[in-house]
């Protein structure tokens, strides 16, 4: 009679636990990241873990906007913004404004292996030279201290009207509740968010795209305000394309011709006579009658 045979195995590896994950290691030698235990074992949200790996394993110029991030993620903008939050604030993620050799100021984001961290190859910033510290005035004679009353602001520059907005721009923000009826704004909110619409306008972007922008794949439950979601869209979603110009037509020249009759020049789209030989005049260089 045969042994039965069974395809279990008939002891554990030697030094294997008995429980718990077993680790199957495979040497990567392409296509891997490394990341730090502090980092991939850090606890709290698993989003934030997960961006993080995500930002570590991108080239250098990847795009890590809110945007880009939500087109990888099934996630929406309120967990993604709150993971590059945490991860801002554990001082794994560092957002600079720099100024470009042509004046212009952006915002770059560094992103670092180790909390607060910084590059092997990238040299440290200069010291700032201290400021001159100013000579005190001299005093000829004790004098009593006048206090100079500070004049009191107009309200009218601490708190903007809808005067002062941009009506289209109003317009478009006021529509926000036909589509969501949770974008209700109030009127500081709308004053508020008035200048960031009415920059697209200015590109080029009509009012029926931006309601698009603003209103599309908004989270289910709002944590906040709407309004804060809007100014965050407005700040951080790159400007449409404006729509290419209407090519107009310009109309056909007809060529230069040579009168038949006088020999003038005339444009016309044959040879033959000129206005004026087709009306019975005297020819003009040449005299002959036309």
């Amino acid at each position: 009679m045969a042994d039965p045979q069974s395809n279990a195995r008939l002891r554990a590896d030697a030094g294997a636990p008995t429980s718990g994950v077993i680790h199957v290691r495979t040497r990567l030698t392409a296509d891997f990241t490394v990341i730090s235990n502090a980092l991939a074992q850090r606890r709290g949200s698993a989003v934030t873990v997960g961006v993080a790996a995500y930002i570590s394993s991108l080239p250098d110029g990847s795009s890590v906007s809110i945007a880009a991030l939500c087109e990888h993620f099934d996630e929406g903008e309120i967990l993604i913004s709150r993971a590059l939050r945490e991860l801002e604030g554990a001082g794994y993620l560092e957002r600079r404004r720099e100024r470009t050799p042509t004046g212009q100021i952006r915002t770059r984001t560094y992103f670092y292996d180790v909390p607060g961290g910084a590059s092997d190859d990238e040299p440290p910033e200069p010291p700032k030279p201290p400021r001159p510290r100013k000579a005190p005035r001299p005093r000829t004679a004790p004098a009593a201290e006048e206090v100079t009353p500070s004049p009191a602001r107009d309200q009218s520059e601490e708190r903007a009207s809808l005067s002062d907005a941009d009506p289209q721009a109003v317009a478009v923000l006021a529509s926000l509740r036909r589509v969501d009826p949770r974008l209700v704004l109030s009127e500081r909110e709308a004053v508020r968010l008035a200048p960031g619409v009415a920059q697209w306008l200015a590109a080029g972007v009509d009012a029926d795209q931006i309601t698009s922008l603003l209103t599309a794949r908004l989270p289910d439950h709002f944590l906040t305000r709407p309004a804060g979601i809007l100014a965050f869209r407005l700040r951080e979603t790159p400007l449409p394309a404006p729509p290419p110009l209407p090519l107009v037509e310009r109309p056909v020249v007809p060529p230069l011709q040579t009168c038949d009759g006088c020999e003038r020049a005339f444009r016309a789209p044959e040879p033959g006579r000129c206005r004026e030989c087709r009306s019975g005049g005297s020819g003009g260089l040449l005299g002959v009658a036309c």
